[in-house]
């Protein structure tokens, strides 16, 4: 068999799970996890609580690692890199508990972030107006619309503004991919409305999975839906079809979705 046909064909996609399963001593989290994700894609990840989504978020970024199976990220086997590893190829993730310096303000946290993932991460030299990075922060805030909460330190955000915040920080350093982890968790509606404008408006080269538990959000969001079960894939489809399907319907949606 030609290997360089096979090496095209993997690097035909921005994340690949090939077989991944995670077991904690008799626990299966996962169990047999097969996913092919292209770049640029907004994939969806729905299940009930125990169904193993955080699980396979871990497992991707490298916080786990897979008892069993291999992971790729853009053609590359990264199933025994670090998660640092991973970062530098271009692979970011959000919490669902925030992970900010709530002391500071919100340009400082969008700094550090990408003062982090670049070449000067370790220099001392105090910032200048002028720096590069600096002005890529300042424009990532204005991505994701907080323009005019610069200067406010995160403890004074709201939790919707925070939440927005992470958005800015995990765009830093031009990622390729994002994991998105319950970003909607506790928002307002008109929040919910302004987050799903956010990841529906990101550059179109960067894809990305959410894990949701507002279905409305993921299906607004996402070109394609994963439903997960008991640490199983159990279905895959558009988001119309996972939607108006009696299986999902039945075992999310209690029977119905208004």
């Amino acid at each position: 068999m030609n290997a360089a046909p096979a090496a095209r064909q993997a690097a035909d996609f921005a994340l690949e799970l090939r077989d991944v399963s995670k077991r904690f001593g008799s626990l299966e989290a996962l169990a047999g996890i097969e996913m092919r994700v292209g770049p640029g894609e907004r994939r969806a990840v729905l299940g009930s609580n125990g169904a193993g989504k955080t699980t396979l978020f871990n497992c991707i970024t490298g916080d786990f690692a897979p008892t069993t199976g291999a992971i790729r990220f853009f053609g590359e086997d990264v199933t025994a890199f670090p998660a640092q590893e991973r970062i530098r190829r271009g692979l970011r993730r959000t919490y669902q508990i925030s992970l900010l310096f709530a002391g500071l303000s919100v340009i400082d946290n969008v700094y550090i972030a990408c003062r982090g993932v670049s070449r000067g991460r370790f220099s001392f030299r105090r910032v200048r107006r002028s720096d590069a990075l600096m002005q890529t922060a300042e424009d990532l805030v204005r991505m994701v619309h907080l323009d005019d909460a610069m200067q406010t330190k995160v403890s004074d955000l709201s939790y919707g503004q925070q939440r927005q915040l992470e958005i800015a920080m995990a765009l830093s350093g031009a990622p390729r991919f994002i994991l998105f982890d319950e970003p909607a968790a506790g928002l307002s509606p008109t929040e919910r409305a302004d987050l799903v404008a956010l990841l529906t408006g990101l550059p179109g080269h960067v894809g990305f999975i959410i894990i949701e538990h507002d279905m409305d959000v993921a299906l607004r969001v996402a070109d394609r839906v994963t439903m997960m079960h008991n640490g199983r894939i159990f279905k895959e489809g558009r988001p119309a079809e996972i939607e108006d399907d009696p299986e999902v319907q039945a075992l999310y949606l209690g029977g119905g979705h208004a």
